[in-house]
């Protein structure tokens, strides 16, 4: 499956990647811009494979329950209670503990829709599990995938984000208009 993958991304879709991705971390936040389209997923699905790593999302837990749960979970879903009562990045800081391996993928423009500035639920995930976070942009205008090196939130916020916003610069989405 991985030289298939290779095969569909590099010779089918003539797609090229900038950056490697950090295999040899094991636990991170991957925040993904720009999310403008369904697209998105396949081609996560497929860079997954072609990195031959683990990725993981979230997801709410209805979703894990019969009949599909075992799929989501199969494709490296976790569930997680976001229900108002509950502080959503903690339980999901709270998965990094339980897990040997988990590389969290996010949306941090929150919606498919175009947005001026990036959610900070990602940020604060990394923060309170004292991950990495790795940016991951799918630059549609140029059909390639930018990879950045781990970088560590710090107590710098404004800071940190700009260095995310910069990262993104300039990336189109497959929905152009919705491009962050």
């Amino acid at each position: 499956m991985h030289k298939l993958a290779r095969f569909i991304y590099f010779k089918l879709m003539g797609w090229t990647v900038n950056g490697e991705f950090p295999e040899h971390i094991k636990k991170c936040v991957i925040a993904v811009v720009p999310h403008t389209s369904w697209w998105d997923f396949p081609l996560g699905l497929l860079l997954r494979r072609m990195w031959n790593v683990k990725i993981n999302f979230v997801g709410k837990k209805s979703l894990f329950k019969p009949p599909f749960g075992w799929y989501f979970r199969w494709m490296g879903g976790a569930p997680v209670d976001r229900t108002k009562n509950n502080d959503t990045v903690t339980a999901t800081a709270e998965i990094f503990k339980t897990r040997a391996i988990f590389r969290l993928t996010l949306a941090p423009e929150g919606t498919r829709k175009k947005v001026a500035t990036l959610k900070s639920g990602f940020y604060y995930i990394a923060k309170k599990a004292e991950v990495p976070i790795i940016l991951i942009a799918f630059d549609f205008g140029k059909k390639q995938v930018k990879v950045s090196e781990p970088h560590w939130p710090t107590e710098d916020k404004e800071d940190d984000f700009k260095t995310y916003e910069n990262f993104f610069k300039g990336v189109k989405g497959k929905v152009l208009e919705y491009s962050f």
